[in-house]
């Protein structure tokens, strides 16, 4: 491969959007496992919430994924490939970045948790805010804070 055939190659993966429209490889292998990509993406994605037994496979996932990318991209960066090579593995890259893209916008884990603490931040700006209107907005030394017409 010429050396501007793989600076193209890399310009590609690294490009802003690169993803849209890019579809998740059915297949993949990583670490000499072959790993259903597409059918583990769409069955987390499926929930509403993963479960926290699911979270640390999920995690696992995403770090062998960058993992994988990382040593695809060395390969076009430094391997003896030829273009046609050059070309499958940035097609990989760029469908391993979609299944990341899709694991990285999971919801939260723990839905109840979250409310929870929503709830909390809404009632803490509702006191704040009915302190200011009522006027006892105090400072650190606990006198009234004036205020400018």
């Amino acid at each position: 491969m010429q050396e501007y055939e793989r600076k193209q190659l890399l310009e590609r993966i690294g490009r802003e959007g690169a993803t849209v429209g890019a579809t998740i490889p059915e297949r993949i292998e990583i670490q000499g496992e072959h790993i259903d990509l597409r059918e583990f993406v769409f069955e987390i994605k499926r929930r509403d919430t993963v479960p926290a037994g699911e979270r640390e496979r999920v995690d696992q996932a995403k770090k062998n994924l960058r993992r994988e990318r990382r040593e695809r991209k060395e390969m076009i960066e430094d391997g003896d490939i030829s273009r046609t090579e050059g070309e499958e593995l940035t097609e990989a890259i760029v469908g391993i970045d979609r299944a990341l893209n899709a694991l990285e916008n999971l919801g939260p884990t723990n839905l109840e948790a979250e409310i929870e603490a929503q709830e909390t931040a809404d009632k803490k700006r509702w006191m704040n805010f009915l302190k200011k209107a009522l006027g006892q907005d105090q400072d650190s030394q606990g006198s009234h804070r004036s205020r400018s017409p």
